[in-house]
């Protein structure tokens, strides 16, 4: 065994996360690489270093964003099939099977034994009925957001408060009704926040902009605006918080977060036309202020300077 396979997997043995065949050809090194046997110790110092520190939870909005970003880093990276990897790297899956015989054994039978089972339910399914159901149900309770792997639609009935929603857990499933519901609303706020799928957010942020009033919706709003990587979502969301500027702090600072960071000039723009209500506040002004002294943008730079010139001047 090469000692760069060794130093590679030498915090995965510290972290218990090796198979046992593998663990035991990693000891069998250790034993006579005293280099190898240094970088463990090294290791597992930082492990008792890093376990002394506290741990620090990750605000949902961190958690959701980076769910975010996975997910649409995963949909725009082209992957290698299985048949590329099977013949270009052929040395990686032969050390893998050749450190784990005993998983390899293990998969081939739990394989064998899952293609029966699922001939098995193939063919009595079709004993009893033609027809199979890609969607199921779902029940009453409230939804567990943890076990939603995805939103594949958002769509609301034409005329009607009702909404029909489709999600994947294990299976496709759907719910159905109307905005007050309960779990229409999680599904919705789930949507927004952790969908790959920027037409699937558009389409949450869409009804949330029908009862932007409500709390849990209004802070969606404003976390799309923040982080949303659409600036189509971003600019639906920043509409649907205008009326809510001058009683919202919190609505009025991420206006003033999408004019001074947001990427797109158009949604740089709006965000400055519906801040003019409140122009003469502070932390408004404080912000034109940088815009019309050193903004990248002329027409930002020339609008503020406007805004400026239409406010008493300070004492």
């Amino acid at each position: 065994m090469k000692c760069d396979w060794v130093q590679q997997n030498i915090l995965f043995y510290v972290y218990n996360e090796l198979e046992d065949d593998a663990r035991y050809e990693v000891e069998q090194h250790l034993a006579r690489c005293p280099e190898c046997a240094g970088e463990l110790k090294a290791a597992r110092k930082f492990h008792t270093t890093m376990s002394q520190s506290p741990v620090t939870e990750p605000t949902p909005n961190l958690l959701a964003a980076s769910r975010m970003r996975l997910q649409e880093a995963l949909e725009t990276t082209s992957q290698g099939g299985f048949l590329r990897r099977l013949i270009l790297e052929p040395g990686v899956w032969l050390r893998q099977i050749r450190m784990a015989p005993a998983l390899t054994a293990a998969i081939f039978i739990v394989g064998f034994g899952g293609g029966i089972g699922a001939t098995y339910n193939y063919m009595a399914g079709h004993a009893t009925s033609p027809y199979v159901s890609q969607v199921t149900p779902v029940s009453q309770s409230p939804v567990d957001a943890a076990a939603i792997t995805g939103i594949r639609s958002v769509t609301q009935e034409p005329g009607s408060n009702q909404v029909s929603i489709k999600y994947d857990t294990i299976s496709t499933q759907e719910a159905q009704g109307s905005l007050n519901d309960q779990r229409i609303q999680q599904l919705l706020l789930y949507a927004a926040r952790n969908n790959y799928n920027s037409g699937v957010r558009m389409d949450s942020v869409g009804l949330m902009t029908q009862n932007p009033s409500d709390t849990h919706f209004r802070d969606a709003l404003m976390y799309a605006l923040q982080y949303d990587t659409n600036p189509g979502v971003r600019f639906k969301a920043l509409d649907a918080l205008g009326p809510y500027v001058k009683d919202d702090t919190r609505v009025r600072d991420s206006l003033l977060q999408a004019l001074v960071n947001d990427s797109n000039p158009g949604v740089r723009t709006e965000a400055l036309r519906m801040l003019e209500p409140v122009k003469a506040d502070g932390s408004v002004r404080g912000v034109l202020m940088t815009l019309a002294a050193k903004d990248s943008s002329q027409y930002i730079k020339s609008q503020a300077r406007t805004l400026l010139a239409q406010l008493p001047e300070i004492d």
